[in-house]
């Protein structure tokens, strides 16, 4: 049972490996009235806000579990963060990945030292090989969404961000395996029941959209997209961010390849921020007003920056030509 003192008890835990990250208005979104902010989770040790959830996993392990080593399967952030902890605490790290993560996150990977597995065409793939790894070498699994400790430390963001925002009426979230949702779900509204909750996927793929609308986790084919990071399934057997999803999301929305684009170009030139795909999609519900969910007062959670520069410099380019 995840709890808001269970995110309490995450944020010491954390507190030096992952970083309080700044708040900042944002000026080219706030219209119509509406006070929009930016959670840069862009500026964490990694780039993503990834770290916490991981750094609260491992620090939660015995010694014997530390001993074996951590392992997780991961779409780039999420093993780049259990790299990073990893390597803090001086433990053995291996991360499996599909052949669909960017060559830019493999290689951030391989620089802390972790070692790196690329198994199959799809998260699922790579997981069977972390279930080998567990069972053959007693590895220790450390998974990117599914379970207590990652939840709990992804909630941190919530806790943060009420302190810095006291009137946010709003989260806007990047929506995956869902373990930052749910994270920031279960912390924001046991602080205040009446907040927003709305998830935003990519159209490409989106495993909890589809198992939300399924009424159960359901398998989907995985595809390429510029929210790479959103991809992957949530586990048929999910047990931790399913169900807190489902209960406390207020919306979910779906984004064409299109509205990412144009969602990173404008937080780009009218924001200066690089942002992944993943991580802008809060703006492109803002720009496009793709919810009647949202209040006045709106937290946007930019999740992660790590995106491959050859992709990044042609969608603002794109956007830039667009808007000239």
């Amino acid at each position: 049972m995840i709890t808001l003192q269970s995110v309490f008890s995450a944020r010491e835990r954390i507190r030096d490996v992952a970083v309080q990250t700044p708040l900042t208005p944002a000026h080219s979104l706030s219209v119509n009235g509406r006070d929009v902010r930016l959670k840069l989770e862009t500026t964490q040790p990694i780039g993503a806000f990834k770290i916490r959830g991981a750094a609260n996993a491992i620090a939660c392990l015995n010694d014997k579990e530390r001993a074996a080593g951590v392992v997780c399967t991961s779409t780039g952030n999420h093993g780049r963060a259990v790299a990073y902890a990893a390597a803090r605490m001086g433990i053995k790290a291996t991360i499996c990945m599909s052949c669909l993560v960017p060559q830019n996150k493999l290689d951030a990977i391989a620089a802390l030292g972790a070692e790196i597995s690329i198994i199959g065409n799809s998260q699922d793939e790579a997981q069977l090989e972390v279930n080998r790894l567990v069972a053959e070498e007693g590895m220790t699994e450390v998974p990117p969404f599914d379970h207590a400790d990652v939840v709990a430390g992804q909630g941190t963001i919530a806790l943060e961000v009420m302190e810095q925002f006291p009137q946010v009426d709003t989260f806007l979230v990047p929506l995956s395996g869902g373990g930052l949702l749910a994270g920031i779900a279960i912390a924001a509204k046991a602080i205040n029941p009446d907040i927003r909750i709305i998830g935003i996927s990519m159209e490409r793929g989106a495993a909890m959209a589809a198992s939300l609308k399924a009424g159960k986790p359901v398998e989907v084919r995985e595809e390429e997209t510029l929210a790479d990071s959103l991809g992957g399934g949530i586990n048929l057997n999910n047990a931790h961010t399913f169900e807190p999803v489902r209960r406390l999301v207020d919306d979910v929305v779906l984004l064409s390849e299109a509205q990412i684009a144009y969602a990173m170009g404008h937080l780009f030139w009218k924001e200066g921020w690089v942002t992944e795909g993943a991580g802008a999609v809060g703006a492109a519900v803002l720009l496009d007003e793709l919810s009647d969910k949202m209040g006045g007062n709106v937290a946007v959670i930019l999740s992660g920056k790590n995106v491959d520069m050859t992709v990044f410099h042609r969608v603002v380019s794109d956007w830039e030509e667009r808007n000239a």
